[in-house]
């Protein structure tokens, strides 16, 4: 019997070999395989059962497969900006198919970043996964929930078209003459009415300038700034107005395109006086056009066809720099600056290492889209690997907790890099030849005991 013992367990002493073998192929195979984590063969005893005391009975060996899914590969550069790897825990959520995301059996997670875009605009990886994200809505929140699978939709930036972006900050950097006589059309000066106010032309401005600003298509319209030095000391009449004069519709109390007038006060070290300064100035609001502006309000003309619109004026403070000034000097527009953009397309998209997948526009516009969840378990090395380079959840694993990056435990996104495989060749190639010497050694059991038995079957 202890020679068909001695049999068995060189048999499975090759069979477990062998299985050590396919492991440790299947690892140099995947030396280059981004995200790929390292399968090792680990070893037990077999022991068989109900053997006497003063005689042995082998049981052999078998081997078992584990994964370090959590170990961290080296992150390498990369120059796609699309490529992305996570520096810490956590896996990237995933799915094999575009349209069924968010589903709950049809999310995966992996650690293979390296993302191209397919034929329909979608982020799909090499093992033919599809990047998972919470969309950015409109007002530039994220509904993000750390287990709700549902909220999450495959990253596309096909369906980015062209956008524009309507000012919403107007920034004069100017001075005032302080010294600038008090001309005689100011006794009779009115803002409301045609004949007496700075926007028809009938009053002459003591100091003048435009700007240009962006509507919400992207159009160009100019706002002008007119001054008239006022009689009481440190202040001045100031009229907003929109040239042409037909590009909006006035209410009362506003005409010939005005958006807002009032008085700019300064100190009398020639600081702006903004307790003193008429807070109309300080925003310009647009009702949409064709919208029926009321008393004190202003519409942008039906034709135009644009959106409702409101823009911040940074008149300046005391305690910064910029703004408008009032010193003994000639009155000069020293610069002037406004945010918003023309129309522009797509020009490529950029991830951070916070997980937000940013729009790039021609026009040097900047919007987030999506923002990459990264994906924690308790037991990662609990995850069922499943072709592609992906795994699923298991009871193992436990559950899922979608997380910020970089927050509560969760790596970051390094942007531009890929996480290469755990392979070390050196330890493979060292494991093969024990292998191979160890697979050896038990085809030496098996002929030895194939020997023993043929000269028992000889003593016959």
């Amino acid at each position: 019997m202890s020679i068909f013992g001695a049999l068995f367990a060189g048999v499975t002493g090759l069979s477990s070999n062998a299985t050590a073998l396919s492991v440790i192929s299947d690892n140099i195979a995947n030396v280059n395989t981004v995200g790929y984590k390292r399968n090792t063969a680990n070893f037990s005893t077999l022991v068989t059962g109900g053997g006497v005391a003063d005689q042995f009975s082998p049981g052999g060996v078998r081997a078992g497969t584990n994964i370090a899914i959590d170990q961290q590969g080296l992150l390498q550069n990369s120059t796609s900006s699309t490529d992305i790897a996570i520096s810490g825990s956590g896996f990237f959520a995933v799915s094999p198919n575009a349209a069924s995301a968010g589903a709950l059996d049809e999310i995966l997670f992996t650690r293979a970043g390296s993302f191209t875009t397919d034929e329909n605009g979608n982020l799909k990886n090499a093992g033919g996964y599809f990047l998972q994200g919470f969309p950015v809505q409109a007002n530039g929140t994220v509904t993000f929930n750390p287990s709700d699978l549902s909220l999450l939709e495959t990253v596309n930036i096909d369906q980015l078209g062209g956008t524009a972006e309507a000012t919403t900050l107007v920034s004069p950097n100017a001075n005032l003459q302080s010294s600038q006589a008090v001309s005689a059309q100011e006794a009779t000066y009115a803002a409301g009415v045609s004949g007496t106010n700075m926007a028809s032309g009938n009053v002459t401005a003591d100091f003048q300038r435009s700007i240009q600003f962006f509507d919400s298509l992207g159009g160009l319209r100019t706002l002008t700034m007119s001054f008239l030095k006022s009689s009481t000391p440190n202040q001045w009449h100031t009229e907003f107005h929109v040239v042409p004069a037909s590009d909006v519709v006035t209410g009362a109390g506003l005409v010939d395109g005005q958006v807002a007038v009032g008085t700019l006060a300064f100190t009398s070290d020639g600081q702006i006086d903004l307790a003193s300064t008429s807070t109309s100035l300080t925003s310009l609001d647009f009702l949409a056009s064709g919208a029926a502006p009321g008393a004190g309000q202003v519409a942008f003309a039906a034709a135009l066809g644009v959106s409702a619109q409101t823009m911040a004026v940074d008149l300046g403070s005391p305690t910064s720099s910029g703004g408008f000034t009032q010193f003994d000097s000639p009155s000069i527009l020293i610069s002037s600056s406004v945010n918003g953009a023309v129309f522009g397309n797509l020009s490529g998209v950029e991830i951070d290492n916070e997980g937000f997948v940013t729009a790039l526009f021609d026009n040097g516009v900047r919007r987030r889209v999506y923002q990459l969840p990264v994906a924690t378990f308790v037991n990662p090395n609990g995850l069922n690997a499943v072709e592609g380079n992906a795994y699923g959840i298991t009871a193992e694993s436990g559950p899922i907790n979608l997380r910020a990056a970089g927050t509560a435990g969760a790596g970051l996104i390094a942007p531009s890099a890929l996480e290469a495989s755990t392979v070390d060749i050196a330890e493979e190639f060292t494991g093969l030849i024990t292998i191979q010497r160890a697979y050896s050694a038990n085809t030496r059991v098996v002929t030895t005991a194939d020997e023993l038995l043929e000269e028992l079957i000889r003593i016959v």
